[in-house]
Order: C-alpha cells, then sequence, then structure tokens
C-alpha cells in the first residue's frame, strides 16, 4: 500500500524533471488566457493622420468626432453599440453641412478605429478647426426609462456628480488593461486652459446653448442638457469644442429614434442650424 501511494506521488514528479531536463514546456490550459486585450498601438511620437479637407480655405471648418472606435465600443444596450451609432450620426451631420453649402467638413475617424482622445482634439488643431464636436451615445445600465441628450462644455469643477462620473467614465476609454495609452499630462492642462482658453471656452458656451434651442421640441433633452466636465476630449485649448450625448441607448425608445434615419435625420438638421446660427453671430461680432 505504501508502495503505491509513494507511486503517485513519485511518478509525476519524475515526469515534470523529465520534461525540465530534455527543455519541453508543458502544456498550458486554453481555459482563461483570452482576458488580457491585444491591440496594436502606433508609436507614442507618431501624429495621427489627418483627413482630407476639400473647399474653400476661407470656409469655416468643423471637425466632428465619433466617439469610442476599435476595441473600445462605448456603450451598449437594444441592440445598439456606441462607437458604430455615433459614427452613423457623425456621417449624416457631414452629409447635411455639405448639402448646405458654406461649410468645410472633416471626421476624426470615418470606420471603426481607436483614436486617443488626445489625437482627437489634436487632429482638430492641427487642422486648424474652427469647431470640434465630439458624439457620443449613454447607457444607463438597468435603469431603462433614463432619457435625453445632453451637451458638454468643458470644465475643471464639473456642473454635477452625475456630469463628474460621466467624465471619468468616458476618460477611462484611454486606458487599455489598466493602463494609460496617452502620454499628455494632465498636469499642465489647467495652465493651458486658463491662458489660452478663456475665449474659446465661451465660445463654446454660446454653441452649446444654440443647440439646446434649435433642438427644441426636436431632440429630447435631459433636464439638465447643458452639462460642463473635465472631458479629455474637449481639451484643445483654441479651438471651441462640445461633446453631444445624443441619448441612452438604454432607452428602447431613444434606441429607435437615434438609429432610424429620420432620427439621425433631425439630430443633423438641428445641429447644422445651431451651427449656422454660430458663425453668422461670429461674423457680426
Amino acid at each position: 500500500m505504501r508502495a503505491q501511494i509513494l507511486g503517485l506521488v513519485l511518478i509525476p514528479l519524475a515526469v515534470v524533471a523529465g520534461l525540465v531536463v530534455t527543455e519541453r514546456r508543458l502544456p498550458v490550459p486554453e481555459i482563461g488566457r483570452g482576458y488580457v486585450l491585444h491591440v496594436e498601438l502606433r508609436e507614442v511620437d507618431a501624429p495621427p493622420v489627418l483627413p482630407v479637407v476639400e473647399g474653400d480655405a476661407a470656409l469655416p471648418l468643423i471637425v466632428i468626432d465619433a466617439g469610442h472606435g476599435g476595441h473600445d465600443p462605448g456603450a451598449s444596450g437594444q441592440g445598439l453599440v456606441e462607437k458604430d451609432l455615433v459614427l452613423s450620426l457623425a456621417k449624416e451631420l457631414r452629409d447635411e453641412l455639405e448639402r448646405l453649402g458654406g461649410f468645410r467638413v472633416a471626421l476624426t475617424r470615418s470606420d471603426d478605429r481607436y483614436l486617443l482622445h488626445a489625437e482627437r482634439f489634436e487632429i482638430a488643431r492641427r487642422l486648424e478647426a474652427d469647431m470640434f464636436i465630439s458624439i457620443h451615445a449613454d447607457s444607463a445600465g438597468d435603469a431603462s426609462e433614463v432619457s435625453g441628450a445632453s451637451i458638454y462644455t468643458l470644465s475643471e469643477e464639473a456642473s454635477s456628480e452625475a456630469a463628474a462620473r460621466y467624465a471619468e467614465r468616458e476618460n477611462a476609454s484611454d486606458r487599455l488593461n489598466g493602463l494609460e495609452l496617452g502620454d499628455q499630462s494632465d498636469t499642465v492642462m489647467p495652465i493651458l486652459i486658463e491662458l489660452s482658453q478663456r475665449r474659446s471656452q465661451e465660445q463654446s458656451n454660446e454653441l452649446a446653448a444654440l443647440i439646446r434651442r434649435e433642438g427644441e421640441g426636436v431632440i429630447e433633452f435631459h433636464p439638465q442638457p447643458l452639462r460642463s466636465a473635465a472631458l479629455k476630449v474637449l481639451r484643445a485649448p483654441d479651438v471651441p469644442s462640445v461633446l453631444f450625448e445624443s441619448g441612452f441607448i438604454t432607452n428602447a425608445t431613444e434606441a429607435r429614434r437615434l438609429s432610424s434615419q429620420e432620427g439621425r435625420r433631425h439630430f443633423a438638421e438641428v445641429m447644422a442650424r445651431a451651427i449656422r446660427i454660430y458663425f453668422a453671430r461670429q461674423e457680426e461680432s
């Protein structure tokens, strides 16, 4: 009996020792090996690829940013994924602005690719854009009754606890496997905002108010539609910038509206009207 017990113990040890001696590797079980997400990233110092901009250089340039993309799907609900939904909204707005004329338009991404927050607003800066609009959609988890669009501008102090939580969630999309992908230091940003963004922040607030006004009766807004938070994607110090949170895709009614052709058209028409009024005011001032 004792010999059998010793055999049970010693035989596996002998097998392992033999594998070590022969430099053979033990097979690693496949269970649990897929929990690490591998994503090919550009070199840190490589600038983002700039989209081609067509039209008269004297016309205002609007850079439209479809949030998330690539390995970062964003929110999900009612069978929709944020990165796909907001790209369709961005293209609808681009088409509406081009149809109206009087503007040049560029998209930060026109396909399913991933961009850091800093890359998104850096595209606008390098193109010397006159306006930057980032389009997103939200999720309320199991609270499917929550609905309504909102417009965010940049502020180091969030306008509410909900706005602060939203900014923390959105800013976290620059992390992969717990690591910060962007190398931009946030410590200098308050200085840049204080010195360079006072005028553009006033313009951002004006644009947000116009979107709210022009969307009245067309777009369902959240009870507190005008918000501010320390959103990384809005940190271009010299470009008027807003983030349009188009609604909650966890809400069935809102998801149908945002994913329908009619809903996209209404969104684009409201945004285009607000943009035209904004630039008309800039010419008068």
